[in-house]
């Protein structure tokens, strides 16, 4: 009889396991339609249209999933090792390099999961604008995924205890009616009763370090320090600014006027290139680009009037419910564009030289000391604040207001 109420504890016990997996499996492939939503309807369809990329149905059967993992992991870097498939794809769509995504490994596994269920129902594919419209309410029902998760996990682990202690009750009553002896005591579970305190410190050490370890996991989402995607056109800084002491404000004009500190327009480039045709570097080869772009013959010396955008990949993004205002920053404060963006006149491909974060920018305006002294902008707030804090006090940014929440979300 012990046999039989083994067996039907395991069916049971194997029926709920079964059905929390199809649970899983399809919350990660509600997950999969979340992030394809969140990341890839600006440029994709799960269909055979192109939009900017090309369409995605039936990827999973052209490209393998490791292959897959690396090029939505670093595109660029996939390119740059000469990967045959990679290197085609990026001629195929004008030479421009997809972004690189931080996503891990099971979420990219969970995106093509979801478009390989995509590629197999109906082959209309929305459009992006109107995918991307519902993109918000499906990441607002992924939002109880973790609780859900919590709850399924607290449930099976009561529900083993309460079987196994049936298991055991069931059995000792079966001994009891047979007149078995009682079983002979795991010496495992004696040990650990005997150095009680001993596997209390390992668990507690196990948490702390896993959650330590899970702390700074989840710092680094979103964050992009060190890229350094390829461009369209090959751009030394190092040339340009350490050796030939452009100022950086020369082409980002944008960043004294206004929020942003905008790409420099090709014709800004044939200011001096209509002249200088030969770089030191790379010759001819990517100065005809930029004559490409403007629609400039340089044997005639003449405009031909057909022009092309450049398709450049931008590096610096900050999140939408961040402000951020260069004039404030570079024309007010007179701040040095190394100071976000890292020892420019040095690169040679330009990168994210900081990490761009909530937590950096607070730093920052802890410790930077605001040039008050024959600044206009700070005239009037300059006395208030010398009778506030003293006449030597160091006023920094934090001082005027700069930690509060509205001035960066609002």
């Amino acid at each position: 009889m012990s046999r039989y109420v083994s067996r039907y504890l395991t069916i049971t016990l194997l029926a709920v396991f079964l059905s929390v997996i199809s649970q899983f499996q399809a919350k990660a492939q509600a997950n999969g339609e979340s992030i394809f939503k969140a990341n890839c309807t600006s440029c994709h369809v799960v269909g055979e249209n192109k939009v900017v990329g090309p369409g995605l149905k039936n990827v999973h059967q052209r490209r393998s999933e490791e292959w897959l993992l690396k090029w939505i992991k670093n595109s660029s870097a996939l390119i740059k090792s000469g990967d045959a498939d990679a290197v085609k794809l990026f001629e195929e769509n004008n030479k421009i390099a997809m972004p690189a995504f931080n996503l891990k490994d099971d979420e990219i596994k969970a995106l093509i999961a979801y478009i390989k269920t995509e590629s197999e129902k109906a082959p209309a594919a929305a459009a992006p604008g109107a995918a991307a419209g519902t993109a918000g309410a499906t990441a607002e029902e992924d939002d109880n995924s973790p609780i859900v998760l919590l709850l399924v996990t607290a449930l099976l682990v009561a529900l083993y205890f309460v079987l196994n202690r049936a298991k055991k009750s069931l059995e000792k009553v079966i001994r009891q009616r047979e007149g078995l002896p009682e079983p002979a005591v795991y010496r495992g579970k004696a040990w650990i009763r005997e150095h009680k305190k001993l596997v209390a410190v390992i668990l507690i050490l196990g948490l702390v370090f896993g959650s330590v370890k899970g702390w700074y996991a989840l710092k680094e989402i979103g964050v992009s320090q060190g890229y350094e995607p390829d461009q369209p056109i090959k751009f030394s800084h190092a040339l340009h600014v350490g050796q030939n002491k452009i100022d950086c404000r020369y082409c980002h004009s944008g960043a004294e006027k206004s929020k942003n500190a905008s790409i420099p327009s090709p014709s800004l480039c044939m200011n001096c290139h209509k002249y200088v045709q030969q770089g030191p570097k790379y010759g001819t080869e990517e100065i005809a680009k930029i004559y490409k772009a403007v629609g400039w013959d340089k044997d005639k010396q003449q405009y031909t009037g057909k022009t092309e955008a450049i398709q450049w990949v931008r590096i610096h993004n900050l999140p939408d419910l961040a402000y951020f205002n260069h004039a404030q920053h570079v024309k007010v404060g007179q701040v040095a564009c190394q100071t976000c963006h890292g020892e420019v006149e040095k690169m040679e491909v330009m990168k994210q030289a900081s990490p761009l974060t909530m937590g950096w920018c607070i730093n920052c305006h802890r410790e930077t000391e605001v040039k008050m002294e024959g600044n206009g902008y700070y005239t009037e707030l300059h006395e208030k604040l010398k009778k506030q804090y003293g006449p030597d006090a160091k006023l920094t940014v934090e001082k005027i207001g700069g930690l509060e929440c509205a001035r960066c979300h609002y």
